[in-house]
């Protein structure tokens, strides 16, 4: 049984946590304590109806405005898969919340309210779910209840999401009229909506095909630990840990390691279970190599004629994700993988408008939730594959040396 990662965006007030609530609910993934105290907090709060939403929104603040501040993480499973769900913001000072939780999203869904169409925010979560490379994005037209289940108002928003997305590079683009809050085509097809011909929310989310979505021709395994235990059991072991980040290792292929540039076989590849006889992305494993080489945390093993180029030199796009303006000649930290660098902004090209796409070549600084396209000069050479065709080894965060804050988030051109 896979997992499907998926996170919900979309503009306040569209019903994120109710669909969320109402997944957890109708799929009886919910504990009948959990049920009860949410419906204990809901007559408090003097709800009309137990209020789904508090069910992911747990923070003090979250319940009394009714909005979601911080991404909340839910897990449920079905007999044929199993989820993890990132609620993640609604308000544009949120976006880097909303960032953080679909970066690692093999889906993402976006809520519009049928009452409203769509709205700035909308547009902005779109571009920035295009610009994560989630594979998959699911529009859900929420509250068709208050519109009378009108077929026109679903195929209206519809038609202009569409035209939108046109312009970004999303790939599977799925429409769903829904009701979170009763329930219609959440879980199980809406009698109300007969003229929609699609599959409810919770079919599509068990049956869309994310296989092939993960790089399995660039081998790459960025070395996290090197393992080496002290006992007589294990007296000459030596292992390098990490996550493979793309492409197929089995044992006696011959690999590469960099920054080296010398050449080896795999010997055996150790999972949490004992010997394994391939790794494939998202597999955390132990490879074990035929020769003795100099590998240490932040190196890269990969194919020998399929390497990345290391690079000193990122021309990428960043997500600023704190209050202080980043601007030209900053120096921070970056961290690609596992490996870490101290960096330098080169400079600022253009600052991008996510609501009309405009590129702002004028720009000086970056402010919070704003993104902009930088050029960032590194002291040691990174390992670095296009953001579009490895989500993993295309992608960085950028650290504030003095605090250790996260600062920002980039991916690479």
């Amino acid at each position: 049984m896979d997992i499907l990662r998926f996170a919900t965006a979309g503009s306040v007030d569209d019903g994120k946590s109710t669909l969320i609530g109402r997944l957890l609910y109708d799929s009886k993934s919910t504990f009948t304590d959990q049920l009860a105290a949410v419906e204990r907090a809901s007559r408090d709060r003097g709800d009309e109806y137990t209020n789904l939403a508090l069910l992911t929104d747990g923070l003090r603040a979250e319940r009394e405005q009714g909005i979601t501040i911080d991404v909340a993480y839910g897990y449920f499973a079905t007999p044929k898969r199993k989820f993890i769900i990132a609620d993640t913001p609604g308000h544009a000072q949120y976006t880097r919340n909303m960032v953080t939780g679909a970066s690692t999203a093999d889906l993402a869904i976006i809520l519009v309210d049928a009452t409203k169409g769509l709205v700035e925010q909308s547009r902005r979560h779109a571009f920035l779910v295009s610009l994560l490379g989630v594979p998959h994005l699911v529009v859900c037209v929420n509250k068709m209840d208050l519109v009378g289940y009108d077929e026109a108002v679903f195929e209206r928003i519809r038609a202009e999401f569409s035209a939108f997305t046109s312009k970004l590079s999303a790939r599977d683009v799925t429409f769903v009229p829904i009701s979170a809050l009763r329930g219609d085509n959440v879980v199980s097809r809406s009698y109300e909506m007969g003229w929609y011909g699609g599959a409810p929310l919770l079919h599509h989310l068990e049956n869309v095909h994310i296989a092939s979505d993960r790089n399995l021709v660039d081998a790459r395994f960025p070395v996290q630990y090197v393992i080496r235990p002290q006992s007589h059991a294990y007296r000459d072991y030596r292992g390098y840990a990490g996550q493979v980040a793309g492409g197929v290792l089995r044992p006696g292929d011959e690999v590469l390691h960099l920054p080296t540039g010398l050449t080896t076989r795999i010997a055996g590849i150790d999972g949490p279970d004992g010997p394994v006889d391939e790794a494939a992305p998202p597999m955390s494993v132990v490879l074990r190599l035929a020769d003795d080489l100099d590998i240490s945390r932040g190196d890269m093993i990969c194919r020998p004629h399929n390497a990345p180029t290391p690079t000193q030199d990122l021309d990428s796009l960043v997500v600023w994700m704190t209050d202080r303006p980043l601007r030209p000649g900053q120096r921070l930290l970056v961290k690609h993988t596992t490996r870490t660098a101290r960096a330098v902004v080169k400079d600022l090209r253009y600052r991008l408008d996510v609501n009309t796409l405009h590129r702002d070549g004028d720009a000086t600084e970056l402010r919070c939730n704003e993104i902009g396209r930088l050029h960032l000069r590194v002291t040691r050479p990174l390992f670095c594959d296009p953001y579009s065709r490895n989500r993993l080894t295309g992608a960085f965060i950028l650290i504030d040396e003095a605090t250790n804050l996260t600062v920002g988030a980039g991916v690479v051109n």
